[in-house]
């Protein structure tokens, strides 16, 4: 893409003041609600305005990845990272770009008026690099998001795998949900973490809220018994009912070695026998 042609250059300059109010008025135009105030957003264009003048004076202007845009870059990815966090959807934050587009074209338009050709060259340069603008923005908005929903996604599977201190050496995982890869991962970071924190020499993993079982989820419950034996805790797996009894089975899965329980009731009274501790009714 070829560099704006020096008369365009300073028209733009010599006329920014009016292309800024027009540029404010566009973007704002569409706004709803207080998430972003004239207040807010009119020092957030005056700086991005002073970079984008002085990038556009570059050879290439469609050469985003070039050192000359670098603080245009960095600008426009923190502006996404913010309007991420503010609830802005993507086509709401690339409109700071866009809404830019109809001001520059009538200033465009307005020095090249008697000179069709040029114009319609100058005119492409400008809708060119503000489309690769927009682009990058909405590159940027997309890839905060994600970084955003995976983090969400954790926080989600730390709260849904709590370990709970039982007893005195006891420790239980009630699970709810389907159980996958990336969950059991998180299942026996924070259950070895707690047996080394508790010193517990047992650990109930309740299975009551997992609505199936199957080869895979078999073999994740294996995995996390076996490195809690390697913890030196024992394991009990609680919550197998009749169904899930009659499925693995049915699945011809191996569990020798691993006790089970119907529900956790009998789970916590076989750990605490194991314990040396006794339960009994005040009289």
């Amino acid at each position: 893409m070829p560099a704006l042609d020096q008369q365009t250059l300073d028209a733009i300059r010599s006329h920014q003041d009016a292309i800024i109010e027009a540029w404010l008025t566009n973007l704002t135009a569409g706004a709803q609600d207080s998430r972003s105030s004239m207040r807010e957003l009119t020092p957030q264009v005056r700086e991005f305005w002073k970079l984008l003048i002085d990038a556009m004076g570059t050879t290439d202007v469609g050469n985003l990845q070039g050192r000359e845009w670098a603080d245009t870059r960095n600008f426009l990815e923190d502006f996404s990272r913010d309007r991420v966090q503010k609830g802005f959807s993507s086509s709401e934050t690339a409109n700071l770009i866009f809404s830019l587009k109809r001001p520059l074209f009538e200033r465009v338009h307005a020095t090249y008026g008697n000179a069709p050709e040029q114009l319609g060259r100058e005119l492409l340069t400008v809708s060119d690099l503000l489309d690769t603008l927009g682009l990058h923005t909405v590159k940027a908005y997309q890839q905060t998001r994600e970084e955003v929903i995976q983090r969400q996604q954790e926080e989600m599977l730390e709260l849904s795998t709590p370990v709970v201190k039982l007893w005195e050496g006891v420790l239980a995982l009630p699970m709810i949900g389907t159980l996958d890869s990336q969950r059991t991962q998180v299942v026996m970071e924070s259950l070895l973490q707690r047996i080394v924190e508790t010193g517990s020499e047992i650990a109930i993993i309740d299975i009551t809220g997992v609505p199936t079982v199957d080869t895979l989820v078999a073999q994740h419950l294996l995995k996390t018994v076996t490195a809690i034996r390697l913890m030196g805790a024992d394991a009990i797996i609680s919550g197998v009912r009749p169904q899930i009894a009659q499925t693995i089975v049915h699945l011809g899965l191996d569990l020798q070695g691993i006790v089970t329980k119907a529900n956790l009731a009998d789970a916590l009274a076989l750990a605490l026998k194991r314990t040396g501790q006794i339960v009994t009714k005040a009289v």
